[in-house]
């Protein structure tokens, strides 16, 4: 059975008294809140605070809003909860896994989330999807949600910081079914599936030093604790090692903050762009870039013409580039197998669902593309 919107936001509620986010004669989240938060109609909003009230949750009082009833104590389970939960997920057919993820994009993500509810599907399962936007908050809400649905296993793509998530780390720890995708997490035992990004790192910086380049500049979002990030660098510092080649520190940005997904459409980018500009003119002799993302490869090129420079004077790599209308890549890049991956993350989650014991690290294999000048 698919959970319907309604049911989702009824169970989001109902989590937040759980957890003691909303209390006693709290006021609810408006139909119109809720439609815009869920991004669902008002008439679906309506439902789920309805369901609400007819359970004994919450109470609605004409003209005035929705308040959570008397007797219901954050922390612990409000009446009628188990009731619900049975009532609107019946337990042969709470067949979910769920997806937390930061953000997706055409350039990467589209494609892996497509692969897994293909794959979902093909064991019989359904894949529900929750974007956290790279706020740790809303990504620990999400398992919570998650939990209060279900849901039987869970792949996680982790957000962008210095500190794992608690909530994350428990369900490891008490060995609920987990997949992590795109990322690994140090030191923690967790089924990962990615891609070697050191390697695949390395394969864009020695493309670069093969045209001759020995000035070669790394731009990224900061690294810590984020293991694409932290390899990619790790793979451009190597290449150097392994040419023989001296590394200029100066030539590594990684305080580029504007295309982390709680920053999109953000004034970040234009700090960012200015921190680049500052850069060129700093650094004129640099002419070769690995970009740790497309989103930094195009924030680049869009600085360089602004600059009024000719981008035939210089060469840009990054991981997951777009092609443009001919259909050709944008700029020379590693093509992430996301098809793979996806495949691979659910295949793992229902292994150990059926109790069988999986890898740790699982590598998917990447490929460079190299753009055409034409």
């Amino acid at each position: 059975m698919e959970l319907h919107l309604y049911e989702q936001i009824y169970i989001y509620i109902v989590q937040e008294i759980k957890e003691g986010r909303l209390k006693e004669g709290d006021r609810v989240s408006s139909e119109k809140e809720l439609a815009e938060k869920f991004g669902v109609s008002r008439i679906t909003s309506k439902k789920a605070l309805e369901k609400l009230a007819d359970s004994g949750v919450i109470k609605r009082i004409q003209g005035k809003g929705s308040y959570v009833a008397d007797g219901i104590i954050g922390g612990q389970e409000p009446k009628h909860y188990s009731e619900v939960k049975t009532t609107l997920v019946p337990e042969d057919d709470k067949r979910l896994i769920g997806f937390i993820i930061p953000n997706f994009s055409d350039e990467f993500g589209l494609q892996l989330l497509r692969s897994m509810e293909k794959r979902s599907a093909e064991h019989n399962y359904q894949l529900i999807i929750k974007r956290t936007c790279g706020d740790r908050d809303e990504e620990k809400r999400a398992i919570d949600l998650f939990i209060g649905l279900g849901i039987k296993g869970l792949i996680v793509t982790p957000i962008h910081g210095q500190h794992y998530n608690s909530e994350l780390l428990r369900l490891v720890l008490d060995r609920f079914p987990i997949v992590l995708a795109d990322r690994y997490l140090k030191g923690i035992p967790v089924c990962s599936v990615y891609t070697d990004n050191k390697k695949a790192a390395m394969d864009l910086t020695r493309h670069l030093i093969s045209k001759g380049h020995k000035k070669i500049a790394f731009l990224s979002p900061p690294e810590e604790n984020t293991s694409t990030l932290e390899e990619r660098l790790l793979g451009y510092t190597f290449a150097f090692t392994q040419e023989g080649m001296n590394l200029n520190k100066d030539y590594v940005l990684t305080n580029l903050k504007g295309t982390l997904p709680m920053n999109i459409n953000g004034t970040a980018i234009e700090s960012d762009k200015e921190t680049v500009k500052h850069f060129l003119k700093q650094n004129p002799d640099v002419k070769a870039f690995v970009a740790s993302e497309f989103l930094i490869a195009t924030m680049l090129a869009q600085v360089i013409h602004s600059m009024g420079k000719s981008l035939e004077e210089f060469e840009i790599v990054c991981f997951d580039s777009l092609n443009d209308h001919l259909g050709q890549p944008i700029f020379t890049h590693i093509k992430q197998d996301e098809k793979q991956m996806g495949e691979l993350a659910v295949d793992m989650l229902i292994s150990q669902l059926h109790g069988t014991a999986v890898p740790e690290l699982n590598i998917i294999e990447h490929r460079m593309v190299v753009k055409n000048n034409r």
